[in-house]
């Protein structure tokens, strides 16, 4: 065999695939491919020009026991895999797709790109030559040998990687800015294991509004949009549901995700889209070697994102407490938390409180779950429980992120030691620090300003808060109660009459609105707020 020929290397147009350094390379330049893409090359090389099946594939890249969306998986490897190559699916140089079938490598293999260059050994030219050529028959046999044990090995690689990101080529510029919002769909579980349904989600809501730039679109008003759609406040927020609530909401993405088994290890995806194009601005992945690591993970492909999408690192690095650190380090604790604030949505404060309850139980230093009970307990007027909670958050505030540092700050002001100016400058740095929240100023324009008698200023944090989230009913109703106090009803009733043709209920607008009537006296308004 000439000794010009690389056994470990094979070639097609102007690209080289380097089976022992596991590399792609175009024109000697080294390009991006993660393991599973370049696993699914090398099975492909393994047997050019015939047809590999989806169920093939399936059988060389994933363990039988493996839980795993295989079908997404397999897309988006295929689909970087083209990205690297330049191809298309559309007009295939390389990698054709065979429709309900699987995909079939159409590139010609090229014997210079086998070759390493560079002067040949001394000796007979032409005899050179009918040694390079028989002996590259032979190398290509060997390539399918090596390309066997390069995608077995491409598995490993793959399972070795342990919190490891992956980031494919973006279609457009990434950069969000700060006036865009985001809308957060759910986190596609398929590893089969419950504890996972719902609690990434939140957790990712923990990790992204931490962040001074970037804006979710709360629950609350998700629920309003889905209802304006007319559909259950319950229903799944699939990618589908997602991009239509952003579309309706005037948002700029959404962004949704996946967890899934991967042998005994577990992988975690991330994607964001522009909800009119459609065009995917970032996506990232990372893997979790056990089910105990896997917050920490989300916890780093968050900041991962973060810092794609245009936040600045100086704000990443100010505001980015782990997970783990945040919440709680226990997956079945921040499950009830979670299902706590979803129940607290759909049936009331009260049915809430054993799932705070159960969190604490789970994790006795959960800060949140203690703050989110007090605010429980305080909604439905059980005062003593309420201060008694809100304390015990304070003391574990340090086991927080910035923003519910501020938000159990104000609570133990509010609740504990009724120091309402000191709870009134907790919301305003905490306002002057997350200028995109609309909290601060709900606080500040209902029982702080209001005990206060300070309700000029209830009235402009109150528009300030609509303006941030238009659809949450409390902030018409602080607005409405501040206009009425300034004996200003026809504002009043104007806050309460745009409350209502944005569809927004809660039994304290028909109070008010009756109060109004009461005030004016308006006999037939007061029966139609009591009928309503």
């Amino acid at each position: 065999m000439s000794d010009s020929v690389q056994p470990g290397r094979i070639g097609f147009a102007d690209f080289t695939v380097d089976l022992r350094a596991r590399e792609l390379r175009r024109e000697g330049i080294r390009l991006r491919l993660p393991g599973q893409p370049f696993a699914v090359l090398t099975i492909l090389l393994e047997h050019p020009g015939e047809v590999i099946t989806r169920e093939e594939l399936r059988a060389r890249l994933w363990q039988k026991e493996t839980f795993v969306d295989f079908d997404h998986s397999l897309n988006v490897a295929v689909s970087k895999l083209r990205e690297a190559l330049c191809d298309s699916a559309e007009q295939p140089r390389f990698i054709e797709t065979i429709p309900r079938t699987g995909y079939r490598f159409v590139g010609q293999l090229s014997e210079p790109a086998i070759q390493e260059k560079g002067p040949q050994r001394g000796g007979d030219s032409a005899g050179a030559e009918k040694t390079r050529k028989a002996g590259a028959g032979a190398n290509l046999r060997r390539h399918r040998v090596a390309i066997a044990a390069s995608a077995a090995t491409g598995l490993v690689l793959v399972l070795a990687g342990y919190l490891r990101f992956h980031r494919a080529p973006t279609l457009t510029d990434p950069k969000l800015t700060d006036k865009d919002t985001i809308v957060l769909a759910e986190i596609a579980n398929t590893t089969g294991d419950p504890v996972f349904d719902d609690t990434l989600r939140e957790g990712l809501v923990v990790q992204l509004e931490q962040s001074p730039f970037l804006s979710l679109i709360s629950d609350d008003r998700m629920h309003q949009t889905l209802r304006l759609m007319a559909k259950p406040a319950d229903t799944q927020l699939t990618p589908e549901i997602s991009r239509e609530i952003c579309e309706r909401t005037a948002s700029a993405a959404v962004l949704d995700g996946s967890i899934a088994k991967l042998g005994s290890q577990y992988v975690l995806a991330l994607r964001a889209k522009d909800c009119r194009s459609g065009n995917v601005l970032d996506e990232e992945q990372v893997q979790a070697a056990r089910k105990e690591d896997v917050l920490n993970a989300l916890s780093q492909i968050a900041t991962r994102f973060r810092t794609r999408v245009g936040e600045s690192l100086s704000t990443v690095k100010s505001h980015d407490t782990p997970l783990a650190e945040a919440t709680t380090s226990s997956l079945d604790a921040l499950k009830a938390y979670s299902a706590g604030w979803e129940v607290s949505r759909s049936n009331g404060f009260a049915a809430a409180v054993p799932f705070f309850k159960r969190a604490i139980e789970i994790d006795p230093n959960f800060a949140m779950a203690y703050a989110a009970l007090g605010q429980m307990y305080g909604d439905i007027g059980e005062t003593v429980l309420s201060g008694e909670n809100a304390n015990k958050a304070y003391q574990l505030r340090n086991r927080a992120s910035d923003q519910e540092r501020f938000f159990i700050s104000h609570s133990y002001d509010k609740r504990v030691t009724g120091d309402l100016e000191k709870a009134e400058q907790t919301c305003e740095l905490w306002a002057q620090t997350y200028p995109r929240v609309e909290l601060p100023h709900a606080f500040l324009s209902g029982m702080i300003s209001q005990t206060l008698g300070k309700y000029e200023r209830s009235v402009n944090e109150a528009k300030v808060a609509i303006g941030l989230n238009p659809d949450w009913p409390i902030i018409y109703s602080n607005l409405a109660a501040s206009f009425i106090a300034l004996d200003r009803m026809d504002e009043a009733g104007r806050v309460l009459q745009e409350a209502s043709d944005r569809k927004l209920e809660m039994p304290d607008l028909f109070v008010q609105a009756y109060m109004i009537d009461f005030l004016k006296g308006d006999d037939l308004g007061m029966r139609r707020e009591v009928s309503r």
